[in-house]
This record gives structure tokens, C-alpha cells and sequence, in this order.
């Protein structure tokens, strides 16, 4: 059974990847825009280094592995390995396949729009399987380790390193594209990995505690939590109703409560993520 999931895990992992590769094929190297990442590194040096982009990929993604390796230790396992260097193996695929590769659209903007959101889906199914493409991952981590900056900032700004990069073989119109789709793809990536699992935590006071409790309960089939609290302007102790909901259990949840009782106080927070252990 083990081996079956890891195959699994492996065969979505494979297929993330190739959607990766597939945006980067069809959309950022016919539109020579270099969104921050490893492959639009690639491209630009591709103006100077007579290599297929493919090649140049796997030339960076070794030398990056072996520098982490060597810097920051073994901490990459076996998925990003896997994914460095079958990414570039995918791009020799559709270079061969597609030799006179052009744009689909026919216009950088709609390419890179197309690109961030093709290559999202694919970036968010591997960090959901915690795995990454390598590349600026890795860079990452050296500038997380030796310059103490935090991941976020520095995936940042590697990326926008790249992007302003281009400025050397490019025109203008192709720089900006480049920084804003470096700037927009992590706000796409940023939604497709915690977008759809965003929940409601619901702090609720009623005088009808146990009617939104059974609704909790019996309706919504969720769970909750109550806290005593105590009210400061009249020192009154209270229970509250702490529960989390998706999207649409929220809104059945607020419509109930606005039937039941009126002047119930409702407080509501964002929830990304949650980690538990289900009851059996």
C-alpha cells in the first residue's frame, strides 16, 4: 500500500511538472518574457550561449543542486531532485516535438497571462506534494542560510533578479513584462495553493447557544469548540461558539444565525490552513 502511494505521489509530481514545462514551452520562450524562475534565466542566456533552452535548464538545475548540496546539505530529497532534472528533460521532449515553436496568441501579454496561470497550477500541485521545480527554490534556501532573509524574500528576489536581467537582450515593453509577471505570478501561485482551502473561524455569542450548537452539530455535520468568556462592561460570563466552515457552510451557517438570533455577536477570521488528526 506504501508503494502504491509513493507511486502515486510521484505520478502527480510527474505530471505537475510537465505542465510546468508545457508553460514554459508554449508561452514564456515564444514571448521571450522571463518571469523570475530558472527556465527564464535560460532563455535569456539563451542569447548567448548557443545551447537549446532544455540544455541550458539542466545545466543550471545541476550546478544549483550540487551547490546545495555542498552549502546548504541534504536537506532536498529525492522529489526535488526528480523534478530538476526531469523538467528539462520534458522542454528536450517539445523541442523536438515542436522545433518551430511560435507563439500561440501571438502577443506577450496574453502569453505571459497564460503562462502564469498554466505554470500555477502545475507549481501549486507539486508544493502541495512538497516538492518544488529546483532552481531559485534553491537559491532560496543559500540566501535564507547564509544572509539570514526570510524564504518569501528571497524567492522574491531571485525571481526579480531574472526578470531584471532581460533588461540586457530585450526592449523595454519585454523588461516590464517580465517584472510584473514575476510580481503577478506569485500572487496567482499564491492563490491556487491557498485560495481553495481558505475556511471561516466563526467566534460566535448567543443567547441561543444550544440551537446554533445542534445546527453546528446535526446541519452542518462540523465540529466546535466553547470558551467561558467574560464580558468587561458587565463582568457577565458567556460561552462562545468557536467553529470553522468552508465557503458555503459559512453562508448557511450566518443565515441561520441571522434567523435565530438578531443580536447575536459574530466575530469571523480568515483560515489558510489546518492541521489536525480526524476523529474515528
Amino acid at each position: 500500500m506504501k508503494l502504491w502511494e509513493t507511486l502515486k505521489e510521484f505520478l502527480v509530481i510527474t505530471f505537475a511538472t510537465i505542465i510546468v514545462a508545457s508553460a514554459v514551452f508554449f508561452f514564456m520562450i515564444p514571448s521571450q518574457v522571463s518571469v523570475g524562475s530558472i527556465s527564464g534565466l535560460a532563455i535569456i542566456l539563451a542569447n548567448i550561449i548557443p545551447l537549446k533552452i532544455s540544455l541550458i535548464t539542466f545545466i543550471l538545475n545541476t550546478f544549483l543542486l550540487i551547490v546545495g548540496f555542498l552549502f546548504i546539505g541534504k536537506d532536498f530529497g529525492l522529489k526535488t531532485v526528480y523534478t530538476s532534472i526531469l523538467l528539462p528533460f520534458v522542454l528536450g521532449i517539445l523541442e523536438l516535438l515542436f522545433p518551430n515553436n511560435l507563439s500561440i496568441t501571438n502577443d506577450p501579454f496574453l502569453d505571459v497571462i497564460s503562462y502564469i496561470f498554466l505554470v500555477s497550477v502545475g507549481l501549486a500541485m507539486l508544493f502541495n506534494h512538497n516538492a518544488s521545480s529546483g532552481g531559485l527554490d534553491i537559491v532560496a534556501k543559500l540566501l535564507n542560510k547564509y544572509l539570514h532573509m526570510e524564504l518569501g524574500k528571497a524567492m522574491s528576489l531571485a525571481g526579480m533578479c531574472v526578470a531584471l536581467s532581460s533588461a540586457f537582450f530585450y526592449d523595454k515593453k519585454i523588461v516590464v513584462l517580465s517584472i510584473l509577471g514575476t510580481y503577478l505570478n506569485g500572487i496567482v501561485l499564491d492563490h491556487f495553493i491557498f485560495g481553495f482551502n481558505v475556511k471561516k473561524r466563526v467566534c460566535i455569542l448567543s443567547e441561543y447557544e444550544k440551537e446554533i450548537k445542534d445546527f453546528i452539530l446535526h446541519s452542518l455535520h462540523s465540529g466546535a469548540t466553547i470558551y467561558e468568556a467574560m464580558g468587561v462592561y458587565d463582568n457577565k460570563i458567556r460561552n462562545e461558539i468557536v467553529t470553522i466552515v468552508n465557503k458555503s457552510e459559512y453562508a448557511t451557517l450566518m443565515s441561520f444565525i441571522s434567523k435565530t438570533d438578531k443580536n447575536a455577536f459574530v466575530t469571523v477570521y480568515t483560515v489558510n490552513e489546518i492541521i489536525y488528526r480526524p476523529k474515528k
